[in-house]
């Protein structure tokens, strides 16, 4: 339990409880750095050692994954890789050689494959937006309904995640993100060739369904291959595909409805998702420690039956809200989220009047703005994440505490973002300032949203490892259906109380976000070992 881990100040790990687990068969040798959750207790790992005292002298050699016995690396006269994983950094936590399977360049060829692949589901949420006009006009309706057409799509990839989710965990990673990936593609085909607005409704809403595979299959295998310190650096390169997309694929739908038809957008969008399969089946490895498949090799067909059925039930998603901690983290992604959507989606009809832009292209442009913030932030937010995570392990006197993490996007999201809402909305509103005004605030905005975001999601990660596909997933169904909402809510909202006073909203919800994200930080591990002490939890799990 996390309160007896702090007691050890000569562990390095941090034990965080997490919901009990159904009864299975487990069929993986504990001694197995190759399938051994990281989550397993140092004292575990001594009791075992103690019971098979006759096998202490085997070597392990950890790029070839061969079995072991002993329960600290060990220097061999036999391995040559034994330098290369006795590391001598301090930050350097016992069970860290489970991220050593793959090296350095694998891991950043899988980073930027997934940063590719999770930009395609989210660019089909906003490209379409500077076609609206075109896509009501071919299908004679009007632009609320179109509007209906967008909220939909985000409402699937809030729900989405509770399915795929618990499926990465159970049967995982790989082909999971094969079969979105190949779905995605279809789907997108089915958008170009919509004939009716009924059709292009179900095909936004599959390929909707079918892209948040990615985003949350994806987190989970950051989680797979980095090292709690490394995450935050490795997930804001990742974050990168999933906020540069919405943001920079309304410049490209632009021009591409200003020379053909809307319909050359999806075909575009089912170019890429093709490339995604390509990518998917040849580069991306199995990377989940253990398949909880694997745990029912022994059993009946009834019973395998059964317990597949409880593995992948989308209630095991949400009965992790029980814990607060992720309650709130999840409400602070989604604070985010509503703000990059709400700022985004009516950004034609605001921008437009207010500065006499005729063509989808002009008002494309403005795109730009946080486009390159999010991108120039992904150079800085995940790695500020690590290091203010490395500075408290130092505060702590060498122990890590996964709530320590969070400090690091309280002032982007407290303060510099919400500054940035109300100086864009209040400088549209009172028609000060020009372009350069509001075009800076969208700017910095989103280099500091790559300040927030890599912190929430890899917090999650490191509370529940074990379940980290889940824990993922859940995050992303609160976020992507607040997004639902301030897609649906903005363009009324603006066009009854203005957009200053909607942009203001918008920051007093991101205010209150990071002031729970603060309490958070101070209370999270209490809040942990209460909600395990009434659930009966009894299992470590650190990251």
């Amino acid at each position: 339990m996390a309160a007896d881990a702090e007691k050890q100040p000569h562990h390095n790990h941090h034990h965080v409880a997490e919901p009990a687990e159904e009864p299975s068969v487990d069929m993986i040798p504990q001694d197995d750095p190759a399938t051994r959750e990281p989550e397993e207790s140092h004292e575990k790992h001594l009791a075992h050692h103690t019971a098979h005292s006759d096998d202490s002298d085997s070597d392990i050699d950890l790029e070839d994954q061969r079995p072991t016995a002993p329960l600290e690396h060990i220097h061999s006269h036999i391995s040559t890789h034994d330098h290369a994983v006795a590391h001598h950094d301090q930050h350097y936590e016992q069970g860290d050689e489970i991220y050593d399977r793959f090296s350095r360049q694998r891991k950043i060829l899988i980073v930027t494959t997934l940063s590719f692949c999770s930009f395609l589901a989210p660019i089909g949420s906003t490209s379409i937006l500077a076609a609206s006009t075109e896509v009501v006009a071919t299908y004679h309706t009007t632009t609320a309904v179109f509007g209906y057409s967008n909220a939909l799509y985000l409402i699937f990839m809030g729900l989405s995640p509770l399915f795929w989710g618990p499926l990465g965990q159970t049967y995982g990673r790989k082909w999971v993100l094969v079969a979105s990936a190949f779905t995605f593609t279809a789907f997108s085909v089915g958008c170009a060739l919509a004939p009716n607005l009924a059709g292009y409704f179900v095909m936004r809403m599959l390929t909707a369904f079918a892209g948040t595979s990615f985003l949350i299959v994806g987190a989970a295998v950051i989680g797979d291959v980095y090292r709690p310190v490394e995450r935050g650096t490795a997930y804001g390169w990742f974050l990168s595909g999933t906020l540069i997309g919405p943001a920079l694929g309304p410049l490209v739908a632009g021009i591409i409805v200003t020379f053909v038809s809307w319909r050359f957008i999806f075909w575009l969008q089912t170019a890429l998702a093709g490339l995604a399969c390509l990518s998917v089946v040849f580069l991306i490895p199995e990377t989940i420690h253990h398949k909880r498949k694997a745990d029912i090799a022994g059993l009946n067909k009834t019973q395998q039956v059964r317990q597949l059925g409880s593995w992948i039930n989308p209630w095991r998603v949400i009965v992790l809200f029980r814990y607060p901690n992720l309650l709130i983290a999840g409400i602070a992604s989604s604070s985010l989220v509503w703000n990059m959507y709400s700022l985004l989606t009516p950004i034609r009809s605001v921008l437009n009047p207010r500065f006499g832009l005729t063509s989808p292209i002009m008002a494309g442009l403005f795109f730009i703005a946080p486009g390159c913030g999010y991108l120039v932030g992904t150079f800085f937010g995940g790695k500020w994440a690590d290091r203010v995570v490395k500075k408290w392990i130092k505060k702590r006197g060498g122990r890590r505490v996964p709530e320590d993490r969070l400090h690091s996007c309280l002032t982007a999201m407290g303060v510099v973002i919400p500054a940035c809402m109300v100086i864009y909305g209040w400088s549209i509103e009172m028609r000060v300032g020009g372009v350069p005004v509001p075009v800076i605030a969208m700017f910095i905005q989103g280099v500091a949203q790559l300040f927030c975001f890599p912190s929430l999601n890899t917090y999650c990660i490191d509370v529940m490892q074990s379940k980290s596909g889940e824990v993922v997933a859940g995050n992303y169904v609160i976020r992507y259906l607040f997004a639902a909402a301030g897609t649906a809510a903005c363009q009324p909202a603006i066009e009854a109380i203005g957009v200053g006073w909607f942009s203001t909203i918008s920051a007093g919800f991101l205010v209150v976000s990071a002031a729970g994200v603060w309490w958070t930080a101070r209370n999270g591990s209490t809040w942990r070992e209460r909600i395990d002490g009434q659930t009966g939890e009894k299992k470590g799990n650190a990251a």
